[in-house]
């Protein structure tokens, strides 16, 4: 009987998991190209993690103005509450060492797909070019 038991669990925990990884679909994404101004918080500190400069870049573009030619608007991170929780986001999906190093050098050109059901964002899968 507890053989039973674990079997079903472990069967209902993998259905759930099947389910919520159905449920999420790309909710947005968009291009943009990171330039000195998002290096550097609104302070003027130099940032040190991918996730900063992604939120940055974001916060620059929706919030300051401040854009390179190639940013693209997208439909999730005008949000202030949206940008908070991109270190999740990131650390739930994926980007490269090798994209994360670039990406912290500046004059990178970043694909960022966003994952989600409806309006809440579960993970980004960041690709970075030179």
């Amino acid at each position: 009987m507890k053989r039973f038991l674990i079997a079903a669990a472990l069967a209902a925990a993998t259905m759930m998991t099947a389910t919520i990884a159905r449920a999420d679909q790309i909710i947005g994404s968009y291009v943009a190209y990171i330039g000195q101004d998002d290096l550097y918080n609104s302070k003027g500190a130099r940032l040190s993690e991918p996730w900063q400069i992604l939120r940055q870049d974001r916060a620059n573009y929706h919030r300051f103005g401040i854009s390179q030619p190639g940013d693209e608007w997208d439909p999730f991170f005008g949000s202030m509450e949206n940008r908070g929780i991109m270190e999740r986001m990131i650390m739930n999906g994926s980007i490269e060492p090798a994209a994360a190093r670039n990406l912290l050098r500046g004059g990178a050109t970043v694909f960022v797909r966003i994952y989600g059901t409806g309006n809440r964002g579960h993970y980004v899968n960041v690709t970075v070019t030179r």
